[in-house]
């Protein structure tokens, strides 16, 4: 049996990289959503209702034998949700807020089978330390106007700002795609990776990853 057409609802760059990394042939097809959270929502059933949504959100450009991924990144500083700042001063409040501490950033992932109906989805979670930066590279890197698009007003692989210390979870995960949670989600609809995925991560992204063979062990890791 032919595998399907993979079918990437998501316009984001760093998505589109990192799936590239398992060898995965797909399409694009951004998929628009209402993200506003309900009532005092917490961060980790508001990230999978998102993820959900985007999957059925594309299902009417889904051609047969098409597999939908979809994903949607939350970064939360305990129960509070942390989107993009609106301008560079609330970037500025957000990473005041975020710096010399820990806070969480979670990505869940949904594969939708048109043909069927069948939906799966899953979690990565992470525990993100903030370095203590001055805020004169706090200043600079609002100028550069990277985090104007980025949930928490930081991407973590910015080599420039370096923002986070001493990370030990799933690198993938901050940048808005775990690919092990992901690879092992697959392999229930049959769908294998065409690389290592494990391997091509830690060479694409330049970290060593300690959870990965839990995670693809399907252990409750990252």
């Amino acid at each position: 049996m032919a595998l399907p057409t993979l079918l990437l609802a998501s316009s984001s760059p760093r998505r589109r990289y990192l799936l590239s990394l398992a060898g995965w042939t797909f399409s694009i097809a951004p998929a628009e959503v209402d993200e506003t959270p309900f009532p005092a929502e917490k961060p980790q059933p508001y990230t999978l209702r998102l993820a959900e949504a985007k999957a059925r959100a594309v299902l009417p450009l889904a051609a047969e034998n098409t597999l939908i991924l979809a994903a949607d990144t939350t970064v939360a500083d305990g129960d509070a949700l942390l989107g993009k700042p609106a301008g560079a001063d609330e970037a500025r409040q957000m990473l005041r807020r975020l710096r010399g501490r820990t806070h969480q950033v979670y990505t869940a992932v949904a594969a939708l089978e048109p043909a069927s109906g069948r939906l799966l989805t899953d979690l990565c979670s992470s525990q993100v330390p903030m370095r203590e930066y001055s805020d004169d590279e706090m200043e600079a890197y609002i100028a550069s106007g990277d985090p104007l698009d980025k949930a928490g007003a930081y991407a973590i692989q910015n080599s420039a700002f370096q923002p986070v210390a001493s990370f030990r979870g799933c690198f993938a995960n901050v940048m808005g795609l775990p690919l092990c949670h992901l690879t092992r989600m697959l392999k229930k609809f049959e769908v294998a990776p065409r690389q290592d995925v494990a391997q091509a991560c830690q060479t694409a992204l330049r970290y060593e990853c300690s959870i990965y063979p839990a995670v693809l062990r399907g252990e409750d890791a990252g």
